[in-house]
């Protein structure tokens, strides 16, 4: 933890108030409010523009259980503090916040329970990718609890008495330590935003155009205050997307930025494009490719055999729709296939690719050389048989 804390405070450098100084930018330090369509206040200091953009991020979200407030928790935000391993940890929630944070605490040596409300983690995912995550953290030796409320906290001096619901059965699990991993809300009160026109909802956040523009035409928004995933290479995107937009007359469009994102658990599950419900909904048919990582020869080798490689096509087509990727190292993987459907190569391109062997990220050509093997119609067979025996 304390090297975790010194490599933080090696990151923030980049963005600290000093090294904004120095590019030329005038910092404020203070709290800002809107005065109107196109001003600011900041500690009495009006500031005004030509254009704006709202980065106010998020915060944890605090679940309505009864005593937990009282009992203390933590989150994100100060649980890296820890000087000590906790003993025993409740982490509620199993988004991809609440399972890395269990996995790593309890291969710190914490004995660990995770609880999710819903059947699944991870319930945006695949479900195979989720029941592999599944299984790993009861390896691990976490109590999993899936389709289990927490419903009541007490503190009893250093403990914390949980009581947890699980089909109406009651149980209680006494830790040292609570966890609260179910989401992050957009900040978006204190800053007048109605002052400047600009709409809001206090569950997603500012209201933007595919240009991320807000109703207000002069003022922008970014980052979790206004996007449904929350990542911080979507914020670090869409940030330039506005800065194109709003200085240098640009129309780029968020709906056309390709985004992949990674939960960073062992193994590592990694997305981009569309998941298969998502092209159903939008009745768009679909062909999967599926390589399991057991039959990667690198994947072998390095004993890392648990997960796959899904790759979503549209039927007829090798036009790549999206993909799914577990594996040890899927964030570094989806990356090939990412690029993939930004610079519009179909699945035909990717099995072109020569990949150095041994490498775990050769599940991606297997799952392109599936896609070549298709194509191989029964009649095409005949002529490539009666020509090799020719």
């Amino acid at each position: 933890m304390a090297r975790m804390r010194h490599v933080r405070a090696r990151l923030s450098r980049r963005a600290s108030a000093e090294r904004l100084s120095t590019l030329g930018i005038d910092v404020y330090i203070g709290a800002a409010r809107f005065t109107g369509l196109n001003a600011v206040a900041v500690d009495g200091q009006i500031l005004r523009f030509k254009k704006a953009l709202i980065a106010t991020g998020a915060r944890p979200l605090l679940p309505p259980i009864s005593g937990l407030a009282e009992a203390g928790y933590l989150t994100n935000e100060n649980v890296f503090e820890l000087t000590e391993c906790p003993e025993r940890l409740l982490v509620i929630g199993g988004g991809p916040l609440g399972c890395e944070l269990a996995q790593a605490f309890s291969r710190f040596g914490s004995q660990v329970t995770i609880v999710e409300k819903e059947p699944m983690f991870l319930s945006q995912e695949e479900r195979d990718a989720a029941q592999i995550l599944s299984g790993v953290l009861a390896r691990d030796g976490i109590d999993v609890r899936l389709n289990t409320d927490v419903v009541n906290v007490q503190r009893r001096g250093n403990e914390k008495r949980v009581e947890l619901v699980d089909a109406g059965n009651k149980g209680v699990v006494v830790v040292d330590h609570i966890l609260v991993g179910i989401g992050r809300k957009p900040n978006v009160e204190d800053i007048n935003l109605e002052g400047a026109g600009v709409e809001y909802h206090r569950d997603s956040g500012v209201r933007v155009n595919d240009f991320l523009q807000t109703t207000n035409s002069r003022i922008y928004a970014s980052g979790d205050v206004c996007l449904e995933h929350k990542f911080m290479h979507i914020e670090d995107a869409s940030a330039r997307l506005v800065v194109h937009n709003a200085l240098f007359s640009g129309r780029e469009r968020l709906s056309a930025l390709t985004i992949p994102w990674c939960t960073y658990t062992d193994p590592e599950i990694a997305h981009v494009g569309l998941y298969v419900t998502e092209a159903i909904r939008k009745r768009i048919p679909v062909k999967t490719f599926t390589v399991l990582m057991h039959d990667v020869d690198r994947a072998i080798a390095d004993g890392e055999e648990e997960g796959f490689v899904k790759i979503h096509v549209k039927e007829r087509s090798d036009k790549i729709l999206g993909a799914t990727v577990v594996a040890r190292h899927a964030g570094e993987m989806i990356n090939n296939i990412a690029l993939a459907i930004s610079s519009g190569l179909g699945l035909d391109k990717l099995a072109r690719v020569i990949h150095p062997y041994p490498t775990q990220s050769a599940a991606i050509k297997m799952a392109a050389d599936s896609y070549h093997r298709t194509r191989l119609t029964p009649s095409r067979k005949w002529l490539l048989k009666r020509w090799l025996a020719w």
